[in-house]
């Protein structure tokens, strides 16, 4: 009976060799899977041409070897167990490279499995590689990576891809550009107040009126113009993405009569480096921007929108130096070892259900600039790289969004719960809306910060 008593605070038993307690992160997620809404994250990347399969393959391969924290599986244990615990296995337990055959519905059937089936955490390595040729003609290419979000998240996933592509091309490969986090800060700042919506319930995104019965993730997929900011800015892309998704919420719930309420968004920010010493994994905390119920409630002219931008870039950069665990203080308290990790799972469901009405409104996972070339010799480089991040309910709605070449790549995902087709595409329109206003924006006195 001694195992299971809990050990004293601070005193976790020691992992076996080979093994790696699990993160708060990966914690939190693996208590809290289902089965109706797989917690993946789905990445594309677009070629102009077809690389060479046995050549990716084992270009991918040996990108696995030099990241060897992403070879894992979760290790077997009793329920009583005090941790979670991922086995490295040095080696792939299964080829994650697969190519499915090419042809028309190709693309869409790789991404209707991304968002339902999650590569299992059993098997090492918990990421799946599809090469998807959309023609069975055309000479276009798309790389479709599918991950488990409990082990890993899409930055560490496109670290990983980098050195393949590095590997396939035989080039030395180093991010292209200063690698800067999207939410940006030049240090520590006041922090507004109301920064988190305060303590009332947020908004909620207002369901569609035909999604009874449905299950899984809905995806759209669009490609704008990055975000202008006029001359003297002192907010970032980051901060009009931001601000996009608050009001974009907002329209869509006046058009099905929910009342106003304040907004709280989540934002991961990543501080990790992005050269090949980045650490594999889930490395991103997470924030959350507030919006008070007025901010969001009009349709704002063009210098209530700057004014808000302002605030907005104020919120971010105080959340943004401000020290904080990953998922807050309460995540790391309800994962410490003291207790089997089965009663911990269970109070962390108990704890979800009952405070899914204060969950922030949706998530914004802002990738940024890629920062790497993405080439992949002759079959060319990265035209466009799209990220998707899970959307389960309660929020039910996440907006994810990164860029190449000059182009926003935006992907907004939603629980079929929640809403549907029709849904998503009018919540991209009211976003694509909402970008162009400000970037109509006239230019302001101030420094810029980018």
């Amino acid at each position: 009976m001694t195992a299971l008593q809990p050990a004293r605070p601070g005193r976790p038993p020691e992992p076996a060799p080979g093994r790696i307690p699990f993160p708060v992160v990966d914690e939190i997620s693996r208590h809290c899977l289902r089965e109706e809404e797989p917690e993946t994250v789905h990445i594309e990347v677009h070629l102009p041409r077809q690389p060479d399969p046995e050549r990716l393959r084992a270009a991918f391969g040996e990108a696995l070897h030099r990241h060897p924290r992403i070879l894992v599986r979760e290790a077997p244990g009793p329920w009583y167990r005090r941790r979670y615990e991922w086995e490295l296995t040095g080696t792939p337990d299964v080829d994650p490279t697969r190519f499915p055959a090419p042809g028309a519905g190709a693309l869409e059937r790789a991404r209707d499995r991304a968002l339902a089936e999650a590569p299992p955490l059993s098997v090492s390595p918990p990421v799946r590689l599809e090469v998807v040729r959309p023609s069975s003609t055309g000479g276009s290419c798309v790389l479709l990576l599918t991950l488990n979000h409990t082990a890993l998240d899409g930055p560490a996933c496109l670290r990983v891809l980098a050195t393949a592509a590095e590997l396939y091309g035989g080039a030395a490969v180093s991010p292209t550009s200063p690698v800067r986090n999207p939410v940006g800060s030049t240090g520590p700042g006041p922090l507004p107040p109301g920064r988190a919506g305060g303590p009332a319930r947020p908004a909620r995104v207002a369901p569609a009126t035909d999604v009874r019965g449905a299950g899984g993730n809905g995806l759209l997929l669009a490609d704008l113009p990055v975000p202008r900011r006029p001359a003297g800015a002192g907010y970032t892309v980051n901060d009009q993405l931001l601000v996009a998704t608050c009001l974009m919420i907002a329209r869509w719930n006046r058009l099905h009569d929910a009342p106003p309420r304040p907004m709280r968004i989540t934002m991961p920010v990543d501080d990790r480096p992005r050269g090949a010493e980045m650490p594999i994994g889930n490395g991103t905390r997470l924030v959350e921007v507030g919006f008070g119920a007025q901010e969001c409630a009009p349709e704002p002219g063009p210098e209530a929108l700057a004014a808000l931008l302002h605030r907005t870039a104020e919120r971010t950069r105080a959340l943004k130096s401000a020290p904080r665990p990953q998922l807050g203080h309460a995540a790391t308290l309800l994962t410490a070892p003291a207790l089997p990790v089965g009663m911990r799972a269970a109070l962390t469901r108990g704890i979800r259900w009952a405070a899914a009405p204060w969950t922030s409104t949706t998530l914004l996972s802002n990738i940024g600039r890629i920062p790497y070339p993405l080439d992949f010799a002759e079959a060319g480089r990265a035209e466009a790289v799209w990220f998707s991040a899970p959307a389960a309910m309660p929020r039910g709605l996440t907006v994810t969004t990164a860029s190449t070449s000059g182009r926003l790549h935006l992907a907004l995902r939603w629980s079929r719960a929640l809403l549907d087709d029709a849904a998503g595409q009018r919540l991209c329109d009211f976003f694509t809306d909402c970008l162009a206003a400000m970037a109509a924006l006239p230019a302001v006195s101030g420094g810029d910060r980018s």
